[in-house]
């Protein structure tokens, strides 16, 4: 089993790098070069491993520490949250229903840009439909970006 699981994390990595490789494109003497974000499809991960999901789903973009920091940043329109923050900008407790909501639901209006991928239906597609994956998922990852919380 923990074969398996050092294999899906192995993979999950690989795929985060291809996955936030910025391309820098427009490289004249006089514009500034500009980044985009190649679109791969999302690489399965096991759903009890919140810190694996986070590095597959999420690092790309927030960074491995969480600070917004990721590859992928500086293509993005609006920068992203800075995760190890959440729980003292909510008053010094982690937003835990709400960090699930941003990461499952697409009709949330406070979800953020449109950069942000919806993963509710992309954690359904990696379950086969089976929602308690998904919500085993969504839970652990929740709890592992409780976990970045700066002190």
């Amino acid at each position: 089993m923990k074969r398996i699981l050092s294999i899906l994390a192995a993979v999950a990595i690989s795929s985060l790098f291809v996955a936030a490789q910025a391309v820098k494109s427009d490289t004249s003497k006089d514009s500034a070069p500009t980044t985009e974000i190649r679109k791969v499809a999302a690489p399965q991960t096991s759903a009890i491993d919140g810190q694996a999901n986070y590095k597959a789903y999420c690092a790309a973009c927030h960074g491995v520490s969480g600070k917004g920091d990721g590859p992928a940043a500086s293509a993005l329109k609006v920068p992203p949250t800075d995760l190890t923050r959440l729980a003292a900008n909510a008053g010094g407790k982690f937003p835990t229903m709400h960090v699930e909501t941003m990461i499952r639901n697409a009709d949330n209006p406070s979800h953020g840009s449109k950069d942000m991928p919806i993963w509710g239906p992309v954690f359904r597609s990696l379950s086969s439909g089976n929602q308690a994956q998904v919500e085993l998922r969504v839970s652990n990852l929740t709890k592992y970006i409780e976990a970045l919380q700066a002190h």
